[in-house]
């Protein structure tokens, strides 16, 4: 506020300024009596409207370019940067041989082609900006995904899910993310409104949530952003996502199914924290003899059910009768299904 009334202020008194003079050069056509009232009309006008109109004209198209060129990833700041200057370059030395045509073509030419070329070369810089950059490996080609040939991403943005689910603080420290991880302020707030809710099951997601995103504040070897980016027309959180996503050109880390589809189908890359577990978990062939621990009866007559270290079920056929205890089992088949893969076996004996 108080540097929106300066600017008021200076306005007003530039514009008073100007009304004197504007007033002192009317006041001249006019009769003896009126030049000081024209003068002193025009300049009480003119420092109204400075007072009025200068936030319109000087602060608020300021803060509107700043918020915007904020949302601008800097490869496409330099791209266009560089196109802009090499268009304006091309532009002047057109400049000479046009100037030379006759009438208006010599003044009016020059100047068509300073804002033509100096268009030009920014579009054509940030449309190939991966491209040209890479023809001098420089990191500001930028992630993959959209064209580009580099597949190292500088950020990624993470999900609510992610940080509730907790296997993100894991992840960073084993040096498998290189980038940095962007928490956008919208799902800090969603992550809050959760350990306030009233249900004591999402309370305790959220909280754990909270203790999660301060652990990968502490932890992580990677550095953890939270950014203050507004999406607008957007009212869901996984709609914001993908939007600060495609702006970004950068992935989502999320467990979340349905956001994981939306943002496939929009051409946004997502990754899966659970399909990365199910990508780790050990690879056992049918054949293969292991120890499992029968640990409950299955759906089926007779059978057990038993876990291996990484999580994955085991189906034991006739392995009701070793609950509670240590079996050789040999494997018979695996079955991959959308919950994770499925093992069935029977004793060994």
């Amino acid at each position: 506020m108080k540097v929106e009334l300066i600017f008021r202020v200076l306005g007003a008194i530039g514009a008073a300024i100007g009304g004197w003079s504007v007033g002192a050069g009317l006041a001249a056509t006019a009769g003896e009596g009126q030049q000081l009232r024209y003068v002193i009309a025009i300049s009480v006008a003119g420092f109204g409207l400075g007072l009025l109109l200068t936030p319109y004209i000087t602060l608020y198209p300021m803060i509107w370019l700043r918020d915007h060129i904020r949302k601008i990833p800097a490869q496409d700041l330099v791209a266009a940067t560089m196109g802009l200057v090499i268009g304006l370059i091309i532009s002047v030395l057109l400049a000479i041989p046009l100037s030379m045509l006759p009438s208006y073509f010599g003044r009016l030419l020059p100047f068509a082609a300073a804002i033509f070329f100096g268009y030009l070369g920014v579009v054509t810089m940030v449309a190939r900006k991966r491209d040209i950059f890479g023809l001098f490996g420089s990191r500001l080609a930028g992630p993959a995904g959209e064209g580009g040939e580099h597949s190292q991403s500088m950020q990624v943005i993470v999900d609510t899910s992610a940080i509730i689910d907790g296997r993100i603080a894991d992840i960073s420290q084993t040096g498998f993310i290189s980038g940095a991880l962007v928490v956008p302020r919208f799902v800090l707030n969603e992550l809050q409104h959760v350990a306030d809710s009233a249900d004591a099951l999402r309370r305790n997601r959220g909280r754990r949530g909270l203790e999660m995103l301060n652990r990968l504040q502490k932890e992580a070897i990677v550095p953890i952003k939270v950014v203050e980016i507004e999406i607008n027309g957007v009212g869901d959180v996984d709609g914001k996502l993908v939007k600060m996503a495609k702006q970004l050109r950068c992935p989502i880390v999320t467990n979340d199914f349905n956001l994981n589809r939306v943002a496939a189908i929009q051409g946004v890359r997502v990754l899966n924290i659970n399909e990365l577990a199910n990508a780790v978990k050990s690879v056992v062939l049918p054949g293969e003899e292991m120890v499992v621990r029968v640990i409950q009866e299955g759906k089926e007559h007779g059978q057990g059910v038993g876990y291996m270290d990484d999580g994955t079920m085991v189906v034991v056929e006739g392995g009701r009768k070793f609950i509670n205890s240590e079996i050789e089992i040999v494997v018979t088949r695996v079955l991959q299904t959308v919950a994770g893969r499925m093992i069935f076996a029977h004793t060994k004996d």
